[in-house]
């Protein structure tokens, strides 16, 4: 390398003005406010800072300066990998970051941990704002998220007053399930759902469970499940909910067993997603058990998976309500909060469903 060079102190706004003869404003502008600047004077001040080195403004100092920090947050209530296994996270991911991706703004995962109630990484992130997707309502996190003064935007779960809200009528769309399956003229079924609350519960969930659910979505979907096929004259007491904390196919599988245990002869297993509606379908299958001529399958959720495997289920849009959910909280003539977005979901039947044997 020339010594000359070597020996060069570092390019700095101030001596990138200088070489050009410019403002500095104007060398600000051709990085952060490129609309301000003519092409071909934008296109001069970019090739001068390639030539001298310059890097470009200090992100630290500009975030000082601007009070802004050019991304936003993604608060989970799971730790960071889960929004890229589980499918309808990945999805909802691609629509956040698609308006991220407009806006030019970055995209933050803030991690939380199940097993703590330390919110400090969501105290410390340096955002502008959250998108605080399915959590509880008594999630230490996303209380931490919403005391700082910033926007957020919530997806799912759970309501909360004065904060935009993303979401499906869980309740509606579960009733569908119901009255498909009571329309078949089943009435012994069982349930299999999600976690209810942020404590570890694999196993049964009474009714009084059911009710006091700290997520929201689940809580609608027992309650619309159950309003259905009450209305079919079928004793809620007497049908087996089993719960289950991880949202995986294992633990579908192992739910349905624990749902054929209490009642071998179910002719129906509800899930309230579709990743654990392939567990029980494995389980099933596992047991010689011919999914829908010994039990229909129902899901919730409308994953590629589970729509190419004919699961019927309710088709939810999680792209859509990652770009709404992205274009409330980065609407740059953002005034009002409070408001609640409801979008629309399909009821796909499918070949996991027919009518009981008798």
């Amino acid at each position: 390398m020339d010594r000359s060079r070597r020996s060069r102190p570092p390019a700095t706004l101030a001596s990138l003005a200088a070489e050009l003869g410019v403002s500095r404003t104007t060398v600000s502008n051709a990085y952060n406010r490129p609309d301000q600047l003519s092409p071909q004077l934008r296109s001069r001040v970019m090739e001068a800072a390639r030539r001298l080195g310059y890097p470009g403004p200090d992100p630290v100092a500009r975030s000082l300066r601007t009070r802004k920090a050019g991304a936003i947050g993604l608060l989970l209530g799971e730790h960071v990998s889960y929004a890229f296994r589980d499918p309808a996270a990945v999805a909802f991911l691609e629509g956040l970051t698609l308006e991220c991706d407009q806006a030019k703004v970055g995209l933050l995962l803030v991690p939380a941990d199940t097993d703590s109630d330390d919110a400090t990484s969501v105290a410390a992130a340096a955002v502008d704002g959250f998108v605080a997707y399915s959590m509880s309502d008594d999630d230490p996190y996303l209380a931490t998220a919403l005391a700082r003064p910033v926007p957020a935007v919530v997806c799912d779960q759970p309501f909360t007053a004065g904060v935009d809200v993303v979401g499906v009528d869980d309740h509606a769309a579960a009733r569908e399930v119901a009255d498909h399956l009571t329309g078949l003229s089943h009435r012994r079924i069982g349930v299999v759902c999600m976690r209810l609350g942020r404590d570890r519960n694999d196993g049964p969930a009474d009714l009084t469970r059911q009710e006091a659910a700290r997520h929201h979505v689940q809580r609608h979907r027992l309650a619309g499940i159950r309003e259905g096929f009450v209305a079919a004259g079928v004793s809620w007491d007497r049908v087996p909910v089993v719960e289950r904390f991880d949202h995986t196919m294992e633990a579908g599988a192992s739910a349905a067993a624990e749902v054929l245990a209490a009642d071998p002869g179910v002719t129906a297993v509800v899930a309230t997603s579709d990743v654990l509606a392939l567990g029980v379908i494995a389980e099933l299958t596992r047991r010689r058990q011919r999914v829908p001529e010994d039990v229909s399958v129902t899901g919730f959720d409308g994953i590629r998976a589970a729509v190419d495997a004919g699961v019927t289920t309710v088709v939810q849009p999680f792209l859509d309500k990652g770009r709404h959910a992205g274009k409330l909280l980065l609407d740059p003539a953002r005034r009002s909060q409070g408001r609640r977005m409801v979008l629309p979901t399909t009821f796909l039947p499918g070949p996991t469903t027919a009518p009981p044997r008798y």
